[in-house]
């Protein structure tokens, strides 16, 4: 799949040429080290796919947020927290909160586009809550996580939600 990090790198760092696939570059969107592909282990492939369809659909946003987690006090490792709330959006789907929120966007069976479109949501209103918040350090993120995860789980609640950015 070396060839979706390099398009997520181009979407993202587009004036920055990847030296290699394996290189400490990939520390600057937020991954923990030299190769991106160990930080996908609880997600797999579809929190790649969710990066980069978040950074193509949305490429001036991703930027901006991508920027803004660059904070020196309030920084966060982007990729990380975007894989995190792959997590999230799966875990929703899986226990059933979406089915409101999919119910009311979708007029057939929902696909893939509309789970990466909650997604997309995710990572737009994480990064407004987090520094809303002003969390002391990233130490305190599963905290913060927990407090954006029942934030959204109580959104859901209502029977006619839709959580979408707007392309």
């Amino acid at each position: 799949h070396g060839s979706i990090f390099v398009q997520l790198w181009n979407l993202l760092m587009p004036h920055e040429n990847l030296k290699a696939r394996i290189s400490k570059q990939w520390c600057d969107i937020g991954f923990q080290g030299d190769d991106p592909k160990t930080d996908f282990r609880g997600m797999g492939l579809l929190g790649l796919v969710n990066l980069v369809y978040f950074s193509k659909h949305y490429t001036n946003e991703a930027r901006q947020i991508l920027s803004r987690s660059n904070h020196p006090k309030l920084g966060y490792s982007y990729a990380i927290v975007g894989i995190n709330l792959t997590e999230m959006a799966y875990s929703l789907l899986k226990n059933g909160a979406l089915k409101a929120h999919l119910y009311n966007m979708v007029s057939g069976l929902p696909q893939m586009e509309h789970f990466h479109q909650f997604y997309c949501y995710l990572v737009y209103e994480f990064d407004k809550f987090w520094f809303e918040e002003e969390p002391e350090s990233i130490m305190h993120f599963n905290q913060y996580r927990e407090k954006f995860h029942e934030k959204i789980k109580g959104l859901l609640l209502d029977c006619n939600v839709v959580l979408t950015l707007q392309d």
